[in-house]
């Protein structure tokens, strides 16, 4: 049995209907209480597509040809972009996209640089080499490059299948390759720390050599032999 007490104290209490409320209303009531699982979902969803695009190489430029810079100095960034063009200029449209691309990939050993910027320089090259990424080669110095890659493939296109190890057949001197001797390099001019950095490209490159890789297995990236 109820107590007097709690009779007296909800004499006055009346049912009241569940209010009704519009669509906005609903909108705005869920959204106080899920913002933000909407947004953290949403900015999983954003980073998710830009994950799948970056290793299905959407939106990104795809070259036809890498080429791969090995020296002591770094080639300014004018000068390395003049080779590319003078590269593009013999190459052709592999990739199908409608223009052709080269790239060229510094990877010097800078020997007054930062010791741990040298040491990932030589891992960018280590991973440009087992990837197969660049297939023609500009070198400083083809003898201790071969000596200790073993990537170059004689000039005749024949492979050098056991050592000791040695570059010569194996590449061309820049001005010795009317292809090469022949291109149109234009100047560059460089912001440095110490000042502005002005020349010819064709000075830089006049005493490399150029070469290109063979390959011992059935990885070739995106270049047929």
């Amino acid at each position: 049995m109820a107590s007097e007490y709690l009779k007296w104290k909800c004499r006055d209490v009346q049912r009241r209907e569940a209010a009704v409320q519009t669509p906005a209303e609903k909108r705005k009531n869920w959204w106080h209480y899920h913002k933000w699982h909407a947004v953290i979902g949403l900015t999983l969803a954003v980073l998710g597509v830009y994950l799948v695009c970056q290793a299905l190489g959407v939106g990104q430029v795809r070259p036809d040809y890498q080429v791969a810079y090995v020296g002591t100095d770094a080639l300014p960034d004018a000068a390395a972009a003049a080779i590319e063009s003078a590269f593009a200029a013999l190459g052709e449209d592999l990739n199908g996209d409608g223009r052709v691309v080269v790239r060229l990939n510094q990877y010097p050993s800078a020997k007054g640089i930062d010791p741990g910027m040298a040491a990932s320089g030589q891992v960018a090259l280590m991973a440009d080499l087992l990837e197969c990424e660049s297939y023609f080669f500009l070198l400083e110095d083809p003898g201790p490059f071969q000596a200790s890659y073993h990537v170059l493939c004689r000039l005749d296109g024949s492979r050098q299948e056991e050592g000791p190890w040695t570059a010569e057949g194996t590449y061309l001197p820049w001005n010795q390759c009317p292809s090469l001797a022949g291109m149109e390099l234009s100047g560059y001019s460089d912001e440095l720390p110490g000042g502005t950095a002005e020349g010819e490209a064709v000075r830089l490159v006049s005493g490399l050599y150029l070469a290109r890789r063979g390959f011992w297995t059935e990885k070739t990236a995106a270049y047929p032999e």
